[in-house]
């Protein structure tokens, strides 16, 4: 059935919408105890331990916050992503392939919502 359409009916964006409208509250929840746990300057309770250990703790500290905003930084785009997929609903595009022009088989987009690749697509960039 997919196969011979050329876009997604009304009902059908409508479907796709509430699932990319669920994965952005996910997805900014995450985020927010994402950078939650990056801007938290606890340190421990380490000020009355070894100078050795306090070094240890606080480079380990570091490259926790440098991980944690790398996993930011990743959120934002995906979040950017999903609601670039709810303009393509808008505008009635959502779901096209952008390299083949055929309609993105329904089951990938319920597992990535945001895609904007057919499977074949994206099998011809590897």
């Amino acid at each position: 059935m997919t196969e011979n359409k050329e876009k997604y009916t009304d009902a059908e964006l409508q479907e796709f919408k509430e699932i990319i409208l669920k994965k952005i509250e996910r997805a900014e929840e995450d985020l927010r105890l994402i950078k939650s746990s990056y801007k938290n300057d606890s340190n421990n309770g380490t000020d009355d331990t070894s100078p050795t250990f306090k070094a240890f703790e606080e480079g380990s500290e570091t490259m926790s916050k440098e991980s944690n905003v790398q996993l930011a930084i990743r959120q934002e785009k995906f979040i950017r992503d999903l609601k670039n997929a709810l303009l393509r609903i808008e505008n009635k595009t959502y779901g096209i392939c952008r390299v083949t022009g055929k309609l993105i088989k329904k089951e990938r987009l319920k597992l990535v919502p945001h895609a904007t690749l057919s499977i074949e697509a994206k099998n011809m960039q590897q």
